[in-house]
């Protein structure tokens, strides 16, 4: 006796099989995204933290904070990284975010680690700009002698999603000794998490303070708040 199944359980069947997809499909891809954006941080960090090293075996000199004129941190990164467009003082190019100095354009390009609103003061990634052969974005702020120094990337460039602090712009403080601290670290400028790097706070700087659990909490990325 042949068996063969009928119409009615094929269509059944099928529609079983949607269900299954529809309901699994945003996790994979969630989690495709997650992996992407942690695979990114991890590279950018490599990088950074090797142009930093490698200035300081070239010099026998520790790029220390307090010793940097304005806009000095962007020439020394730029001679050990792989660049392939520098953006203008004004910015606001097509790989660019717009400085500080524009607060028309800036309120509403980046999101904060929650996503419920803009952060709408980008005056801490002004003091120049420039972009890698990979896409990623560097911002840094260096005003003046004896001022707070940042170093910030997007992996993928503020063109592409999701722009928000502390999923894919991520921020590195150099210290007046010569260390790289991931922002959030005891000593950094950003570290109370109830402000910075939490799922409820609505400080404009929210997600800027989690560098340093996305560098050391090996579930961070995986955790990320939609």
């Amino acid at each position: 006796m042949k068996f063969a199944f009928t119409l009615a359980e094929i269509l059944i069947t099928i529609g079983i099989i949607a269900i299954v997809a529809a309901m699994t499909m945003p996790s994979v891809i969630n989690n495709s995204k997650h992996k992407e954006l942690a695979t990114g941080f991890k590279k950018n960090y490599s990088v950074l933290y090797q142009a930093i090293s490698m200035y300081t075996a070239e010099t026998g000199e520790n790029l220390r904070a307090n010793e940097l004129k304005s806009g000095e941190l962007k020439k020394i990164l730029m001679k050990y990284m792989d660049v392939i467009h520098v953006c203008a003082p004004a910015w606001g190019s097509k790989d660019c975010i717009y400085n500080a100095s524009n607060t028309e354009e800036r309120s509403k390009i980046y999101k904060t680690y929650n996503g419920k609103k803009y952060a709408n003061n980008l005056n801490i990634f002004d003091d120049g700009q420039f972009v890698l052969k990979d896409g990623t974005l560097i911002l840094i702020e260096n005003p003046a002698i004896g001022r707070s120094v940042y170093i910030s990337f997007d992996v993928n460039g503020f063109r592409k999603s999701p722009n928000k602090l502390g999923h894919d712009l991520f921020t590195f403080q150099l210290m007046n000794d010569g260390r790289l601290l991931p922002m959030g670290a005891e000593g950094t400028d950003y570290v109370n998490d109830i402000f910075y790097c939490s799922n409820s706070s609505a400080h404009d700087f929210n997600g800027l303070g989690c560098t340093v659990k996305a560098l050391y909490d090996r579930e961070y990325f995986k955790n990320l708040p939609k």
